[in-house]
């Protein structure tokens, strides 16, 4: 019996290192979208009864603290395009990683998007009375992407998610900097502490997205579960690439302001861990190279 488990451990395990890295990606985000937005959901489809604002912020930062669990030993538990663009540029993942997980992290809010639908399907149906609605007093599809208020201006907008990536990129840098000598095993419960404390109060505007494959996994989603094609073409196309293009800017931001301020101020005693991040950085170049010739 042990080597019947043995063989088919050896067969369903994935030997190629970027792979597992995007699967890990893909599951941790997946759990992060599926807890945030069912949190959403139960407060919209209860009418504010079954949850609270705060309730949402915790939901999601928890929601990031646990998706980062699931895949931070794999790889760091990005669950984000913008932090993963950040740290490329910062020079801790290579770029073709950067896109990759980009990809998986999408597809990993697509499917949670699509666990929370079918899990809440009678419910919104029975909320919206079978109209899937992008405004309105029916409108559900606020449960999934994110939508501004009627105040908010594209600049408007744009800025709220450039500010709260920003603090988000800044307090990840810090999280992740070993010179903070801040233990491991607490770092995606502090980021989703951090996150949870952006939405305490930035999520007015726009209801913080602060992340491109949060929004755009879930969007696409509901453009396909029959919400229509307003979900990107909502206030004339001026919406839906905000929260893909702000939090990019915004995690850029955050990171330069932690190194002009902090990272590259240490004493010259604690450069010896930069040079082995920047070790680390060549060996995912190796294996990027090895994985271009494959394909």
């Amino acid at each position: 019996m042990e080597s019947v488990r043995k063989t088919v451990r050896q067969r369903i395990r994935v030997q190629s290192p970027i792979s597992r890295e995007l699967l890990a990606e893909c599951l941790g985000t997946c759990l992060l979208v599926t807890i945030g937005c069912a949190s959403v959901a139960q407060f919209v489809i209860s009418n504010g009864e079954r949850n609270a604002w705060i309730g949402l912020n915790l939901a999601w930062g928890f929601g990031i603290a646990f998706g980062a669990y699931v895949c931070g030993n794999i790889t760091g538990g990005h669950l984000n395009p913008a932090i993963s663009i950040m740290m490329y540029v910062l020079g801790n993942l290579t770029l073709v990683r950067a896109l990759l997980y980009s990809l998986a992290q999408t597809i990993g809010a697509f499917f949670g998007a699509g666990i929370v639908y079918y899990t809440y399907y009678d419910a919104i149906s029975k909320f919206d009375h079978g109209t899937r609605a992008v405004r309105g007093p029916g409108a559900t599809a606020g449960i999934f992407g994110t939508y501004p208020d009627a105040y908010v201006s594209v600049f408007g907008g744009l800025l709220d998610q450039i500010v709260g990536t920003a603090i988000l990129g800044l307090i990840v840098c810090m999280v992740t900097d070993r010179r903070n000598h801040i233990p491991g095993h607490l770092g995606p419960l502090l980021v989703g502490f951090g996150v949870a404390t952006i939405g305490m109060s930035f999520g007015m505007n726009c209801g913080f997205a602060i992340n491109p494959a949060r929004d755009f996994g879930p969007r696409l989603f509901t453009l396909i579960a029959g919400y229509g094609w307003e979900v990107f073409s909502y206030n004339d196309y001026t919406w839906f690439w905000v929260p893909i293009l702000g939090p990019i800017i915004g995690a850029l931001i955050g990171a330069w302001v932690y190194k002009l301020f902090i990272g590259l101020h240490w004493p010259h005693e604690e450069v010896d861990i930069e040079l082995a991040a920047l070790k680390n950085n060549r060996r995912q170049v190796a294996e990027d190279v090895v994985l271009i010739k494959s394909t």
